[in-house]
């Protein structure tokens, strides 16, 4: 099996690099902006400026780039068979709509975090989500990352929001509360609340609370190392290979049957 790497240079492309030939699968190349950063790569490994041109050279393309990239890449990849992995968070209405317009032509495995815990962890919390009465269960997402995180809050713990949203029957950005701060008055009723905090490098770190009157649920996650992501966005990759078109999630690849 032939596996693409986008953003081969980075540091999660790298982790994708030792996983993939660590699963018996071969690196067919990688795209990258930055060619010069290319040493501790494995030698003669083919690398490319497009995605299109990557695609020539594989069947399943894993890509943790970035958000600005996902409209263009959709395009790139229609029409060639290639299968998507695709880790990028924070994308936007019309980036969602695109990449729901290329899985009706190949292969597209989205997940904001290709950890099996954290799958598992989503999916308790739209069990939790849907079992709790809101009016009842304050839900609150606390996440933690290394300082040099950019986003908040992260892509996973908006994963995690989103899923205790869809167990409760509502949308996420009606009932999102971000940042707390000053007199902001008393929690909203229903509301979903969200902590981020910076330090150190913490690979990430995430708790789900239903907390009532009367007792609290915690639901945790710590990643003590990034490789879990990019072994779990291989095992998807896998996965993927002959599966008929269409959008797929880490609960698919770990065959969880539907709520």
């Amino acid at each position: 099996m032939r596996i693409g790497i986008a953003g081969i240079t980075g540091r999660v492309g790298r982790l994708l690099v030792e996983e993939v030939l660590a699963a018996g699968a071969t690196v067919a190349g990688g795209t990258t902006r930055s060619p010069e950063q290319a040493a501790g790569l494995p030698a003669g490994l083919p690398l490319f400026t497009t995605m299109s041109a990557l695609a020539k050279e594989c069947e399943v393309v894993i890509d943790f780039t970035h958000a600005d990239t996902v409209a263009s890449s959709a395009q790139a990849l229609v029409g060639t068979g290639v299968a998507w992995v695709l880790g990028t968070t924070g994308l936007s209405a019309q980036q969602n709509q695109a990449l729901r317009d290329a899985a009706g032509d190949i292969t597209i495995v989205h997940a904001a975090n290709f950890s099996p815990g954290v799958t598992l962890v989503r999916r308790l919390a739209q069990m939790m989500g849907q079992a709790l009465p809101a009016d009842s269960y304050d839900a609150e997402i606390v996440e933690m990352h290394h300082r040099q995180k950019v986003d908040a809050p992260s892509g996973t713990a908006l994963a995690i929001g989103q899923a205790v949203a869809l167990g409760r029957g509502v949308a996420l950005e009606d009932v999102r509360e971000s940042g707390r701060d000053g007199l902001t008055g008393p929690r909203k009723p229903g509301a979903i609340g969200f902590a981020a905090l910076r330090g150190g490098q913490i690979v990430g770190e995430h708790d789900v609370l239903f907390t009532s009157a009367d007792e609290q649920i915690t639901l945790s996650h710590r990643a003590f190392d990034r490789r879990i992501f990019a072994t779990g966005a291989v095992r998807a990759a896998l996965w993927a290979k002959g599966r008929e078109a269409g959008l797929y999630s880490m609960e698919d690849v770990l065959g969880l049957p539907p709520l």
